[in-house]
This record gives C-alpha cells, sequence and structure tokens, in this order.
C-alpha cells in the first residue's frame, strides 16, 4: 500500500503543479487508525479547509479535532476528477493520558466522481507539543469518503 501511495505522489508531482478549482463543499468519513467524521468547505480558489473529529485510535482512546488548511492541485493528466493535496493545521484532542495539543500535517490524491462523491487517500503526520514533544510519523494512510454538495 505505502509503494502504491508513493508512485502515485510521485506521478503527481511529475504531472505538474497546475490548480485545482475547489467548488462546493463535502461532508463523510475517513477511516485510518481511528473514525473520524470529516467536512470540507472550500475556501477561494484552490483551498480548503478540512475539519475532522475523530474518536478514539489504536494507541489511545479519547476524542480529538483537526483543523487542516489544504492547497488542491489538479491531477487530470491522469483522468478527469483527480487532485493532489498538501496542508498543515492543528489538532487538540483528550486521550487516556490527558489533554493534547500539536501541528499536523496532511498529503493526499483524492478522486471526484462525476457524481457527487469523493474519494480520497492520505497521510497526516504530526507533532504533539503538549504534554511533551512527540512526532507522531508514519500512522498510515486513511482512505476517506466524503459526499459533494
Amino acid at each position: 500500500m505505502k509503494k502504491i501511495f508513493v508512485m502515485l505522489l510521485l506521478v503527481a508531482g511529475m504531472a505538474g503543479v497546475a490548480n485545482a478549482q475547489v467548488d462546493g463543499n463535502a461532508i463523510g468519513l475517513r477511516f485510518g487508525n481511528a473514525g473520524e467524521i470529516s467536512y470540507q468547505h472550500a475556501l477561494s480558489g484552490a483551498t480548503r479547509v478540512e475539519i475532522d473529529l475523530g474518536f478514539g485510535s489504536w494507541r489511545h482512546g479519547g476524542a480529538y479535532l483537526n483543523v487542516i488548511h489544504h492547497w488542491v492541485k489538479d491531477l487530470s493528466s491522469l483522468q478527469d476528477g483527480f487532485n493532489w493535496f498538501y496542508g498543515v493545521g492543528g489538532a487538540l484532542g483528550t486521550f487516556d493520558s490527558g489533554f493534547s495539543a500539536g501541528v499536523v500535517g496532511n498529503l493526499g490524491i483524492e478522486y471526484n466522481f462525476e457524481f457527487p462523491l469523493q474519494l480520497a487517500l492520505d497521510w497526516r503526520p504530526g507533532f504533539y507539543i503538549v504534554p511533551n514533544a512527540t512526532y507522531l510519523g508514519w500512522d498510515g494512510i486513511a482512505l476517506s469518503a466524503r459526499w459533494r454538495f
């Protein structure tokens, strides 16, 4: 799975850095180490904000909130509907060990069908500052399914 993701990102890099037009919003689920309710809100041009509310994980119990600003790039050279994205944002959570806060990144690829469905694969590394400095590097790849409106 990791090799496929890296290959897709390499193809994305070779395809150019054209901006994609982000139209509308999307809501759905993100499945990685935990289940998340995911909402994307279009901003100007090729940017959006993603807000994810998660419950539990393989490392911790509890709940967390990630808010990430994405820059979306066009990958229509592969096929219409493909984009890749990267972003940075903040994370807050309450876990077994207490309160947590940090900075997260996001890197992924998505496909927007002609009907209002979006599927995405992404990777989200994080650096948590509170309660102590911890790098959460490879936490796996997440699959998202969202309804666009």
